[in-house]
């Protein structure tokens, strides 16, 4: 499996849970998947596709900015994110 596959599933399961909806009031859950190297042009992690300014904030950040910045690496790996719904009627 690799990178994008382990993001993704992880996103998924979050979406899931329920932490990417703004009502949720527990911590959204960091995209760190443990493959933490930059890419070669240095614009983001190869693993969990934040920029390095995404990282810096992340252990300040307040859940609404957390939910922007897992759409914008979500946007960057190429993962979309269907509705929950979608999901659960798409699930054999």
């Amino acid at each position: 499996m690799n990178a994008i596959d382990l993001l993704a599933d992880r996103a998924y399961q979050l979406r899931a849970d329920g932490h990417f909806d703004p009502k949720n009031t527990e911590p959204v859950p960091s995209p760190c998947i443990s493959v933490c190297r930059m890419s070669p042009d240095r614009s983001h992690c190869e693993g969990c596709f934040r920029t390095l300014d995404e990282i810096r904030l992340w252990s300040r950040a307040d859940g609404s900015l957390r939910r922007g910045i897992w759409e914008q690496l979500l946007g960057r790996a190429g993962i979309p994110l269907q509705p929950v719904k979608q999901q659960e009627e798409s699930s054999p």
